[in-house]
């Protein structure tokens, strides 16, 4: 022991007492202090601070007992609080931190990782009713890939967000019945497949990938219409009286096992409640479900939880790939050399490169004073060149790819692009390089191009052609010119260009977009619109729930405030004015549209007259007030724009300014949903209208029933492939065939032409609200 180390009680002015071993003034070793308030510590000490192992009991009964540092709770330890709650784990800075076990004064536990006090990471928690999760979790809150499991033996496994199921999964009720579909907000959105108890099911294979395209979802509901009504607002006479039957029936099975539970912050009272369904009520949907054929397999539509449309199949029905097609198909993806140029991995080491290079480019740029964009930062020499060995260099770190070469096109110039959209570097960094890394989707057209997601889905990046590339930067100074002039532009968004290169010379060239239906409501139906009527339909044995429909797919006419159709289409007239100018005459627009369901749809198709005695005759005054019930609210509205309601800051969408709206006196306005949100409206970002379809009685089948034909829609919109510049003859020749020419007439097909049918085709789609001049 050093001669300036001694063992002393020492008295403080203010109250507060030490007694152990001290190094020059200060505690050092082993000792304990006494607050004035009654707090203890009694444990080691480092030159005045605890540090090492202790216990601190405070005077409420809440003690804490493990590893210090610098004088916070640091290290391993357990902490009992006052309330019961006992957490054991992991700890940094006073807060759980790592791996660590919580039982709460409830008896609910969690088991799992912690970050900074908060739920993160991979846990198990287990409620005091006997329900179980086990996932990811973000910000204390139930997060990313999971599965519950509810007391009653009701089982979902898929994709979680803010603690409601959101995206895809698989639900399995206690009784052997499953259903695969998508969630929004913890409610059925979307198209599904129901598999009644006993009845044949997908393998565990499937149903871990959750691969709706082999489930015989279908999307192509446009061809399966309900008897021919009246364009209103309420439920036609005929389905309200002679549908009733098969309504009533089918929204008894609508399921309600959707359950919303919510726990309390750890900073709180240490207590989490579950808000699910009592188990009777949960018991008896699954019954409903259970008494279906088990034969029979149900392919079903929600619309945010209310079951609007149900088709039924024999097991023997659904459509299954033929072996000897798939051997097929696998040779030829094999053929294309560009794009299977990594073997088996390429996926993963196309995906890796890309996060390596373009982390590298915006570190390199981004320090760079901004200035204005020059001429010469378009030019051959604005690009950035970097090899990347796999072990690394003085400038490039090891990697568990293989050995690139990097070039980023016009650096300055994108770097300024992602400025003008008012996109954070640090937040684009993150976005497409994080930990998460980068999700493989299907491609949606014959190009054969690969497709990447980034892991919060704000960006899409694409695989592209040599001549795509020429054409991107032989148009990219009008481009840049003409997304600085107009902020509302749809013509799709682009932040990056870059190449990596092989050893042995092979390519890959990629460009990196917005993702326009990154949106806060679910899509529903996906358009893929060019205003041509030329092969422009989808097979229906080619539909499935993520399939691009066309032109002649659109059923739909929509109705919007007048000024926001006269916004929408003065920006297309002048997206496809420059587009003119760039020759490209194969652009499409993308369509996206969310669909609303009633508020009270639930109390139109199961009304008050069926709680009557079976055989009671209602009278007139009954009918007229049934007549009144059957009027369907509208379920958006438009009101005044007010920055603190909703949050202005550019969304995952990137575009630009509030739009004004005619029905509330030519104001900037904001999309009110009912019970649900408030969202800013752009062009092109949810844009509300009224969707109507002319319904066919021919095409009726007895399976299936739909509520209702008029819908409230929020639309999305963007102009997408750009890139497909029509010069050759045999390009023009399948141009001239996409507008209705006869390529043998004509020499020359002006991009004019493409454009202003393109207008005319929207413009007969899209009209302004009944009513106004």
């Amino acid at each position: 022991m050093e001669d300036s180390e001694r063992f002393e009680e020492k008295s403080f002015p203010n109250g507060d007492v030490y007694i152990g071993r001290i190094k020059d003034v200060l505690p050092h070793g082993k000792g304990k202090y006494t607050w004035k308030d009654g707090t203890f510590y009694e444990g080691d000490w480092v030159d005045g601070k605890m540090s090492g192992k202790g216990l601190i009991t405070w005077p409420r009964g809440a003690k804490y007992e493990g590893e210090f540092s610098g004088g916070y709770l640091h290290g391993h330890g357990t902490f009992t609080h006052s309330t019961g709650c006992i957490y054991t784990g992991g700890w940094r800075m006073d807060a759980h931190h790592g791996i660590g076990r919580k039982m709460y004064s409830n008896s609910d536990i969690y088991d799992g990782l912690w970050k900074e006090g908060i739920r993160e990471g991979c846990g198990r928690y287990s409620w005091e009713n006997g329900n179980i999760y086990i996932g990811n979790w973000k910000s204390g809150q139930i997060n990313g890939r999971g599965v519950m499991k509810w007391a009653n033996g009701d089982i979902f496994d898929g994709s979680w967000l803010n603690g409601l199921k959101q995206g895809s999964g698989v639900y399995r009720f206690a009784d052997g019945g499953l259903y695969i579909g998508t969630w929004s907000k913890g409610l059925k959105d979307g198209k599904g497949t129901f598999y009644p108890a006993g009845s044949k099911q997908p393998s565990l294979k499937k149903l871990c990938s959750l691969n709706s395209d082999d489930s015989g979802l279908l999307s192509n509901t446009e061809k399966h219409m309900p008897p021919k009504q009246k364009f209103t607002r309420s439920f036609s006479e005929k389905i309200s009286v002679s549908g009733r039957s098969k309504s009533s029936r089918q929204i008894s099975h609508r399921t309600s096992l959707d359950s919303n539970f919510s726990l309390q912050s750890p900073a709180g009272d240490c207590i989490c409640r579950d808000s699910s369904p009592s188990v009777s009520q949960t018991l008896n949907e699954s019954q409903s479900e259970s008494s279906l054929s088990p034969s029979m397999v149900y392919e079903r539509e929600y619309m945010q939880g209310v079951l609007i449309m149900e088709r039924t199949r024999h097991y023997s029905e659904m459509p299954h790939k033929n072996k000897r097609q798939n051997k097929f198909s696998v040779k030829q993806v094999k053929k294309s050399s560009w794009v299977d140029i990594f073997g088996g991995r390429r996926s993963y080491y196309l995906k890796l490169n890309l996060q390596l290079g373009i982390r590298y480019t915006v570190g390199k740029i981004t320090p760079v004073p901004a200035r204005d964009v020059r001429s010469s930062d378009f030019g051959d020499r604005a690009r950035i060149r970097m090899y990347f060995p796999k072990e690394g260099s003085q400038l490039t770190p090891p990697h568990c790819s293989i050995d690139f070469y990097w070039k980023d096109y016009c650096p300055m110039v994108f770097r300024n692009l992602r400025e003008m959209f008012k996109l954070d570097a640090a937040e684009y960094m993150m976005s497409i390089c994080g930990d998460s890394g980068l999700r493989d989707i299907s491609s949606p057209g014959k190009s054969g191009s690969i497709f990447f997601l980034s892991q919060d889905d704000r960006f899409v990046i694409k695989t592209l052609k040599k001549y795509e590339l020429k054409v991107m930067l032989n148009m990219l100074p009008k481009y840049y010119h003409h997304v600085g002039s107009y902020e509302n532009t749809l013509i799709t968004k682009f932040f990056g260009l870059h190449r990596i290169t092989l050893r042995g010379g092979k390519k890959v060239r990629f460009v990196v977009m917005g993702n326009m239906f990154c949106t806060e409501l679910h899509i529903h139906r996906r358009y893929d619109l060019k205003g041509s009527s030329q092969g422009r339909y989808t097979k229906e044995e080619k539909i499935n729930s993520n399939t691009t429909l066309k032109d002649l797919d659109l059923k739909y006419e929509f109705y919007m405030d007048k000024k926001l159709r006269e916004s929408l289409f003065k920006q297309i007239s002048v997206d496809c004015m420059f587009l003119e100018s760039q020759h490209i005459i194969d652009y499409s627009l993308l369509l996206g549209l969310h669909f609303r369901a009633p508020e009270n749809l639930k109390a139109l198709v199961e009304p008050s007259r069926l709680m009557q005695p079976q055989f009671s005759i209602p009278s007139e005054d009954d009918a007229h007030k049934q007549g009144e019930q059957l009027i369907i609210p509208k379920g958006l509205l438009l009101v005044a724009h007010e920055p603190s309601f909703v949050n202005t800051a550019p969304g995952p969408h990137i575009r630009g300014n509030t739009l004004r709206a005619y029905s509330i006196g030519d104001k900037e306005v904001d999309l009110l949903l009912p019970g649900t949100a408030r969202l800013r409206v752009q062009l092109g970002v949810n844009m509300p209208a009224q969707a109507t379809r002319k319904v066919q009685e021919d095409k009726v089948e007895e399976s299936e029933v739909e509520l209702f034909e008029v819908y409230d829609v929020v639309l999305y919109m963007g102009i997408i492939d750009i890139l497909q510049e029509y010069t050759a003859k045999k390009k023009l020749e399948h141009a001239c065939k996409s507008l209705q020419y006869d390529p043998m007439t004509i020499s020359v097909v002006k991009p004019k032409t493409y454009a202003e049918r393109f207008i005319s085709f929207m413009e007969k789609k899209v009209f302004p609200e009944p009513g106004t001049p």
